[in-house]
């Protein structure tokens, strides 16, 4: 089958180790499902993948892609949870959790393997090519949002870095649960689609706030990271789960943090549960997920480079079919 993988490692030059052509199909295996992938989406953890984050050189060649949406061997349609391990299922119950691609072949291809506690009915309201955007930035940013930072209605937030997955989806979800969302970026571009997307201002990045917010939705990193906290009321929560632009920033902030008492918190992915309540708030309220391209699986170098340039807004969609 026709798959994008990881042939080799390169940290310095991630693309060179990207390869596009057959691969194995799946076998049966007890306890898993083989899905029909219909849409697949791209991930900062691909490009990670390729300079071998997560990713060790024995597992090689990798099939690369977490999330995906498709048909099931009963025809139903699907949606995947990315984390494998969760509960042990079909995997055993000592099996540490792993990110789909770190142990297991992924979704760039046109057939993938899961375990069968993994496959998730997908609403009919919503196509292949949204519901493949959600098991990843999409649920990271519902479980930062509602589950980590526990924000209600009515409160404020920033979001750092508007046009990445996970940015764009938190200023969406944000903007559908009746919160006050403020985000920044360093293009006009970008701080205008924030807008248009839900945000109640948008600011060049490290510009003062007309308030201070509830919480902040982090994944910027060091470069945002001072701004992240001088932002915060005190009290309030900094959820961070990346760090794109290095986790080194040259000021930790440490006073303000203990003196303010705000709170830190890590954040990686989600749940199936939380998969299973996103899935239905999606259905529910008509906020989809930002799609900045579809390409066809044979054009999967393509979506890569535009993600590594960071040049796009939402999420880059391949199809298998």
């Amino acid at each position: 089958m026709f798959a994008a993988y990881a042939a080799h490692i390169d940290r310095d030059q991630p693309l060179n180790g990207l390869e596009l052509g057959d691969r194995p199909a799946p076998e049966p295996r007890p306890g898993w499902t083989t899905v029909n992938v219909k849409a697949a989406s791209l991930n900062h953890h691909d490009l990670w993948s390729l300079r071998g984050v997560g990713l060790a050189e024995d597992k090689l060649p990798m099939i690369l892609g977490c999330d995906a949406a498709g048909i099931d061997e009963d025809g139903n349609e699907v949606v995947l949870h990315s984390v494998i391990g969760q509960t042990g299922h079909g995997v055993g119950p000592k099996e540490p959790r792993s990110i789909l691609t770190e142990r297991y072949q992924g979704t760039f291809a046109e057939q993938v393997s899961v375990p069968t506690w993994n496959v998730l009915p997908k609403p009919a309201e919503l196509s292949f090519e949204e519901a493949a955007c959600l098991p990843t930035a999409w649920l990271t940013a519902y479980r930062m949002l509602f589950t980590n930072a526990g924000v209600r209605p009515g409160d404020s937030v920033l979001v750092q870095g508007a046009g990445g997955g996970v940015a764009t989806a938190a200023i969406a979800l944000g903007k559908a649960a009746g919160l006050r969302v403020f985000a920044t970026s360093r293009d006009e571009a970008k701080r205008k689609r924030a807008l248009e997307l839900g945000a109640v201002e948008a600011v060049e990045s490290g510009a003062r706030l007309p308030h201070r917010v509830d919480a902040v939705i982090e994944t910027v990193g060091a470069a945002t990271w001072s701004h992240s906290v001088k932002s915060l009321k005190p009290g309030g929560t900094l959820v961070i789960s990346g760090a794109t632009s290095g986790d080194r920033p040259p000021h930790a902030e440490l006073t303000r943090i203990f003196f303010l008492e705000l709170k830190v918190v890590g954040s990686t992915m989600g749940t199936k549960d939380e998969l299973e309540d996103l899935l239905s708030f999606c259905a529910a309220t008509g906020v989809r997920p930002v799609i900045d391209e579809v390409l066809p699986l044979d054009r999967a170098r393509e979506g890569f480079e535009r993600m590594e340039s960071g040049e796009l807004f939402g999420k880059v969609v391949l199809t298998a079919s």
